[in-house]
């Protein structure tokens, strides 16, 4: 750990009840019971990969890598606590109160300070003798992982925190729930349905699609609230299902749904707000203004959800979803285009979306919004569309940097410029910031987690990407590259058989999600099954978009291992020649001569994903599988260190 370094914690609290009271009344008894409880919860914190920060006298201070093993850490002690009381006479019965948050910390000379640190101690405090309490931060990472209800006790003061902050308990195995029942769903968590377009032109449904993204995205200002993303609720287009069927496969509360007709210069919206679990209607409004009023109708919406809901609106929020990102209608409407187009994530789809963002920045140069979307397609379309990462990267910066220019607050364009920092500039702690301010600015934005994870995949922090992984699931659950990226982890970790269950549950979401056919095949390989590894292989090169080259890389690879030599070197003559007319992403013809131990050639194509910025470079950096590489050779650590990374 650096000397000061500021990061993202899972903070545990523990304090002994009665402590106090029993040192005054036989001190020598606390002292042994004292040494009997640190021997007791030491060796439960290491087991979760808890770290001790320091005792506080009759309890600890520990940090976790994640909610979920603070949490269990926590019903795993009072577990053990309770097992060790039932033999013990009454005035030796050890209870603990347990206190558990997810905050900003500074570490300092082995030490832990901040709001992450003070608001643990006044969650502990709430716990009841031998419970846990835990806020909502903590409880938004766990909530749908543990085998225990969490009860939620209300929003509660605490001493010197400025808002009131919502505390959960953790319901124990002999513990009923409290008056009110389990915990079963959480009306902050809102799912914003598609918007059906009753215009008279079946063409603007784009613009209906657009106000079902422009509201989600206006209610993930609001802190308070867990809003289901875009790629999500889309999958529910056209459906007829229940909303109490929707709440429970989402995991929400509430539902938003409603229509949007356009016609002319007039807009009629409605909208209405349901209870997810007993399809109580909670408001309902219909809008009917003049187009310009659209930002307008989307503010009022966000402050009414927010009124039904009981959310307390922060005098920046209320600001924030007020304002309005262009004055222009015609620049929003090419936005929206924009957003529509990209949605559909086709090589073909990514260039109409930057004519449609390049034509609102035409029109209204300070669109950050515009700039912002810009960037976003940069930092996705060398993976759809064969190009160097390098140049579409340096695009993706400009536009990133102008709409924080603009706007500083834009959670989008900082997750696109944490992807420059890090996969362009090899700056990875500046990148890393980058995140977490973005996070910060929007708790609810799924990509911010999703890119986040991503990010930790290539830095070899495998448990911080899962944790983020699986956070960007809760707001986005039938995301297939969140899921595709969990089979991604378990993969680089070795775990082949686990990386093939989750690269099959990828593909039944999406049969024609392409390089989820290829990184099972590539997992198939590592098992040596050679001819499920090769169906896989040429099932990917069938599906539309498929990169042949990357397909071909590892059908050569299969190959080698099955020793037919003479089939890997031709196809890799075709790939050479294949390469003069279309762009093959270097990674890739390193893996191939890689599995032919050809190692010079294979270091002369690393070099040039270094200069190109290949994003597929990181990958072979952090995991082995099909790069058989020789990682101990100077070149190659030589590499890692120019990339900035350890091996």
């Amino acid at each position: 750990m650096a000397e000061e370094a500021r990061r993202l914690a899972a903070i545990m609290l523990t304090d002994i009840v009665g402590y106090t009271a029993l040192a005054q009344k036989d001190e020598p008894l606390a002292l042994e019971l004292l040494g009997e409880h640190n021997r007791l919860l030491r060796p439960l914190f290491r087991g979760y990969a808890g770290r001790e920060i320091k005792s506080t006298g009759d309890g600890f201070l520990v940090e976790f890598p994640s909610a979920l093993e603070a949490t269990r850490c926590a019903i795993e002690i009072q577990t053990a606590l309770k097992d060790r009381n039932a033999a013990a006479s009454p005035e030796r019965r050890i209870e603990v109160r347990i206190g558990l948050h997810v905050g900003d910390v500074l570490h300092r000379e082995g030490d832990v300070f901040g709001d992450g640190v003070n608001i643990a101690a006044r969650i502990e405090p709430l716990a009841p003798p031998g419970g846990i309490c835990l806020t909502r931060q903590a409880y938004d990472h766990v909530w749908n992982k543990l085998d225990r209800p969490l009860v939620s006790l209300g929003k509660r003061e605490l001493k010197n925190i400025q808002l009131p902050m919502e505390v959960y308990r953790v319901v124990l195995p002999w513990e009923e729930p409290p008056e009110g029942g389990r915990h079963d769903h959480d009306r902050s968590r809102i799912a914003v349905l598609p918007l059906a377009n009753i215009s008279p032109d079946p063409k603007d449904e784009y613009f209906a699609d657009g106000m079902t993204e422009e509201l989600i995205y206006t209610l993930s200002k609001l802190r308070e609230l867990r809003v289901i993303a875009y790629t999500s609720v889309m999958a529910y287009k056209g459906q007829r299902k229940k909303i109490a069927e929707i709440g429970r496969e989402l995991g929400v509360g509430t539902v938003l749904e409603g229509s949007v007709r356009k016609a002319g210069n007039r807009l009629r919206i409605t909208a209405l707000l349901i209870d997810a679990q007993n399809e109580e209607h909670l408001w309902s409004e219909r809008y009917d203004r003049d187009l310009e009023d659209v930002f307008a109708i989307q503010s009022d919406i966000a402050k009414r959800v927010a009124e039904a809901l009981q959310v307390h609106l922060l005098a920046g929020e209320r600001q924030e979803i007020e304002k309005e990102p262009t004055g222009n209608l015609e620049a929003y409407d090419l936005y929206l285009r924009g957003r529509h187009c990209g949605n559909e994530r086709t090589e073909e789809r990514f260039k109409k979306a930057i004519e449609c963002f390049e034509g609102a920045i035409g029109i209204d140069p300070d669109y950050a919004l515009a700039y912002a979307g810009l960037a976003d397609i940069y930092t996705v379309l060398p993976l759809y569309a064969p190009a160097a990462f390098k140049e579409t990267f340096l695009r993706a910066k400009r536009a990133a940097l102008q709409a924080l220019l603009l706007d500083d607050t834009l959670a989008e364009a900082r997750v696109s410029l944490a992807q420059v920092k890090a996969y362009c500039d090899w700056n990875w702690a500046e990148a890393e910031r980058e995140f977490i301010r973005a996070i910060a600015l929007k708790p609810s934005y799924a990509t911010a987690h999703y890119q986040y994870g991503r990010f930790f995949i290539y830095m070899g922090r495998f448990d911080e990407a899962l944790e983020e992984i699986h956070r960007a699931l809760e707001l986005d659950p039938l995301s297939v590259l969140s899921n595709f990226h969990l089979g991604v982890v378990v993969y680089l970790t070795g775990d082949y058989d686990e990386a093939i269950k989750a690269l099959q549950k990828t593909i039944e979401m999406a049969p024609n999600f392409w390089m989820g056919h290829i990184w099972l095949g590539m997992a198939y390989l590592e098992k040596s099954m050679y001819a499920e590894a090769l169906a896989r292989l040429h099932q990917a090169k069938a599906l539309p978009g498929c990169w042949p080259s990357m397909a071909d890389a590892v059908i050569a690879s299969v190959y080698t291992r099955m020793g037919k030599r003479r089939a890997a070197r031709e196809l890799l003559d075709e790939l050479l020649r294949r390469s003069e007319r279309e762009y093959i992403p270097p990674s890739w013809m390193a893996i191939l001569y890689s599995a032919l131990g050809e190692n010079d050639r294979c270091f002369a194509w690393l070099e040039q994903a270094y200069e190109e910025h290949d994003q597929f470079l990181l990958f072979l950096a952090k995991g082995g599988g099909i790069f058989e590489i020789d990682r101990a050779d100077p070149r190659f650590t030589a590499l890692l260190k120019r990339i900035g990374l350890k091996g």
